[in-house]
């Protein structure tokens, strides 16, 4: 009987760790994928990470911002072409599930942009699993 509840156990932790391993893999291949196209000069691409939700929020050295589209169109705002934009850089610090369907990134962001000047700092990101698809549904970034 011993044996059976620690095979049991054993199972419920392998298969809870494969599936946190496999929605890492899917989250940061997101960010690879908005790293891309932020360096290709395309936010709205850029946006497909995030929630396309009122209730997305952004955090950054402005206030908070809520919306998807508000924060696309502050987006395309501040960065109004490639060199403003600049190349872009995540350094991951930090991938923490804190639910099955919740996970939080910390890190750096880093754009190297000779015209403007360098400019970077540190990101908080909250991903949320809505409808099977891992989104960003809060974001501070200073």
């Amino acid at each position: 009987m011993k044996k059976l509840i620690l095979f049991l156990l054993l199972s419920i932790v392998c298969k809870v760790n494969a599936q946190t391993e496999k929605d890492k893999s899917q989250i940061l291949s997101i960010l690879d994928q908005q790293t891309k196209a932020w360096n290709n000069g395309d936010v709205s691409n850029f946006m497909k990470g995030y929630w396309e939700s009122d209730s997305l929020m952004y955090i950054g050295k402005s206030g908070v911002t809520y919306g998807y589209n508000k924060t696309l169109e502050n987006y395309k705002k501040n960065y109004p072409n490639k060199a403003a934009m600049g190349t872009l850089a995540f350094d991951i610090i930090k991938v923490n599930f804190i639910a099955s369907n919740a996970c939080f990134v910390v890190g750096k962001w880093h754009l190297t942009r000779p015209e403007k000047g360098d400019i970077g700092g540190h990101y908080t990101l909250l991903w949320k699993k809505i409808n099977g698809e891992w989104v960003i549904v809060a974001d501070h970034s200073s």
